[in-house]
């Protein structure tokens, strides 16, 4: 049965114009989840292991689903007796971090643009955010003198620099694009995984389970609620919890720029806002929770043992965090800053950042938030269906 459905995935691929060929990475992790499908000691630990006890096989599409499923806690590498040095050399972080690489790359779209990815770390995303401030400082001079990128005139208003309609027309567009990029990745890589996993479609106490384990992290808690090891083999809530400060922070940051949208259009209240006003408490204690969390997550990325991912991504993972840290902290500054002469240059290198954040988004470290949720949907939606295997549903 299982060889059946195997053969039925490969035609689905087939029809999708996707090689079924599997890359040696892939082919490491189809290799490893044999053996951890024999073993079973880590079934408890998160949702890869019960996925992966509904197979007997691990063809392409079931490798993807598998590799965006797993949250890279670590937990299952110290607990393995098949771990380095012994011969199997099973190590499940690092080969489904080196798969979930290839996948942001792979479903990509366009697809010519998924080899940015390989391109998209720490020295390009601060180039992209100094290089974007520049050109901003730039039209500020050329439009208003060198006086005017510190002057008392220009300060207390941002559109007094860059008039509103201005401000649409440059971040709209891109914001639109990152958008519909990613929402079609997002199609291809759902299109490869859904017929790998039961093929039923979605149902509300599906959709509402994965809604509850993407904004609880759950799987992050190392299986027992211990957290995840670190590089001492102690084991420590500190990732999720820097995950969380950074998750909600960007969510009250952007919730509070859509806010920002609906006073500016339906109430015709023009920014910039002030306390208490609900867009800048939102987007004060968005941007303190995004400081936070991403130094953290700076200093955790930079301590983990090298066995605990893919060493390749890492430039791409620090980029990633440097800019949200960057529009935060320029963000906060700012504010604090706007009714001061500095106004002028604060606010280029704030706009400077945020345009660097969304240009960079669609091609990023971004897209694992988006393609977890997308294998968390279908792993809830998989194990609601009768155990293929005949053991029952999960």
């Amino acid at each position: 049965m299982q060889t059946l459905q195997a053969l039925t995935r490969d035609a689905a691929e087939l029809a999708q114009g996707r090689p079924v060929a599997m890359t040696p990475a892939e082919e490491e992790v189809a290799r490893a989840m044999q053996i951890c499908n024999a073993c079973r000691y880590c079934e408890g630990f998160c949702a890869v292991f019960p996925a992966m006890t509904r197979r007997l096989e691990f063809p392409k599409a079931d490798v993807n689903f598998l590799a965006n499923l797993c949250h890279n806690c670590g937990a299952c590498l110290h607990a393995c007796q098949y771990a380095p040095p012994h011969e199997f050399a099973i190590n499940i972080p690092k080969a489904m971090a080196e798969v979930r690489g290839d996948t942001y790359a792979e479903y990509a779209w366009p697809p010519s643009f998924g080899k940015l990815y390989r391109n998209n770390g720490l020295t390009l995303a601060a180039a992209l955010a100094i290089g974007l401030a520049l050109f901003l400082v730039t039209a500020v001079a050329l439009h208003g003198g060198m006086g005017a990128l510190w002057s008392h005139d220009t300060a207390g208003n941002f559109y007094n620099l860059f008039p509103h309609n201005l401000l649409v027309g440059m971040f709209a567009p891109v914001f639109l694009f990152v958008v519909f990029a990613l929402s079609m990745a997002t199609r291809n890589f759902w299109k490869q995984i859904k017929p790998a996993t039961s093929g039923m479609d979605v149902s509300a106490p599906a959709a509402a389970e994965a809604t509850h384990d993407v904004l609880r992290m759950k799987y992050l808690d190392g299986g027992a609620g211990q957290g995840c090891p670190n590089e001492d083999d102690a084991y420590t809530l500190a990732r999720r919890r820097m995950h969380h400060f950074t998750f909600y922070g960007f969510m009250l940051c952007f919730a509070a720029t859509a806010l920002g949208t609906v006073y500016h259009y339906v109430f015709g209240m023009a920014a910039p806002y002030d306390l208490p006003s609900l867009p800048k408490v939102l987007g004060a204690v968005g941007g303190a929770s995004l400081m936070l969390g991403t130094a953290g997550l700076w200093r955790l990325n930079l301590r983990r043992a090298p066995d605990h991912g893919d060493l390749k991504q890492k430039p791409m993972d620090l980029g990633f965090i440097a800019l949200l840290f960057f529009v935060a902290a320029s963000g906060i500054a700012l504010w604090l800053g706007r009714s001061t002469p500095a106004m002028a240059l604060l606010l280029c290198l704030h706009l400077g950042a945020v345009m660097a954040l969304f240009l960079t988004l669609p091609y990023g470290k971004f897209a694992h938030g988006v393609f977890r949720t997308a294998a968390l949907l279908r792993h809830a939606t998989e194990k609601r269906q009768p155990h293929p295997i005949g053991l029952g549903s999960d």
